[in-house]
């Protein structure tokens, strides 16, 4: 009798999942949400079924009880290979727009939590969407002035729209607070070069270089500024000595920046990167 029962229910379970997933196809969220549910209800073990529910849950952007259903279905059938490739594409397709739920949802309950708009903003940042994550950075910054992780994402940010004086202020400070961060050391350098003060910036690539002599950035922002500066000589054997640390990157690098086009017709240039 009890196999019996148990086979009723996987047959009622089974045409609850039916009826969700043809709710889904005609993109009735909502009705394939409760066709699944009840599916689960009447069959726990159904992992289909807790599979379907996590597809509609991801297409409706509840990504949280999307994961949760995923995760319930592998435990269920640990070794069908479906439940791990949806897993795989969910996180692939959704894991940032979780995060940024999630940090979202961690700044609704504590508002005051710097670390997670450092977060959020760094989200924002990756996804292009710099005027947010400027926000967010800006944020974190009013909450701890002290905090110079912070005040350089927001200063990185801020180069990348163009707003290098602001940036410019909050790379000073903190290079003043952390004199050996090598990367607040580049950002600021590239900051002062992008507004024509040749001099502060080549300080900063120098104090970069000197603090990481290893570190492929410093000589060859160095040799950009030579280039821009109109001292090819200078630009060729920095360029030179950044490509004897990594000559594919700086390659790569160099292709598209517009401070190198007044060596481009210099034969030297081509030479560096030659085979």
């Amino acid at each position: 009798m009890e196999e019996d029962e148990r086979m009723r229910r996987q047959r009622e379970s089974d045409a609850y999942n039916l009826r969700g997933i043809e709710a889904a196809d005609r993109q009735w969220f909502e009705e394939a949400v409760r066709a699944f549910q009840r599916a689960i209800e009447v069959d726990p073990d159904s992992a289909h079924a807790h599979d379907n529910l996590a597809t509609v849950y991801s297409q409706q952007g509840h990504y949280r009880l999307a994961l949760i259903e995923y995760l319930e279905a592998l435990r269920l059938e640990p070794d069908n290979p479906t439940a791990h490739y949806n897993l795989a594409c969910f996180l692939t397709t959704h894991s940032h727009d979780m995060a940024v739920q999630e940090y979202q949802q961690a700044i609704q309950l504590q508002y005051n939590y710097p670390d997670a708009h450092v977060n959020l903003g760094l989200c924002h940042a990756e996804a292009g969407d710099h005027d947010n994550a400027i926000a967010e950075f800006r944020i974190a910054c009013e909450l701890d002035p002290s905090d110079a992780g912070a005040r350089q994402e927001l200063a990185a940010s801020l180069i990348d729209t163009g707003e290098y004086a602001e940036a410019i202020r909050h790379l000073k400070d903190v290079v003043k607070s952390d004199p050996e961060n090598v990367d607040a050391h580049i950002d600021l350098g590239i900051a002062f070069m992008e507004q024509g003060f040749y001099a502060e910036a080549e300080r900063a690539f120098l104090e970069a270089s000197e603090l990481a002599p290893g570190e492929v950035l410093a000589p060859y922002h160095l040799a950009a500024l030579s280039a821009a500066w109109s001292r090819p000589d200078d630009a060729i054997a920095l360029l030179e000595r950044a490509a004897e640390l990594d000559k594919d990157r700086v390659r790569e690098w160099s292709e598209s920046d517009r401070m190198f086009d007044p060596l481009r017709s210099d034969p030297r240039f081509s030479a560096v990167f030659a085979d």
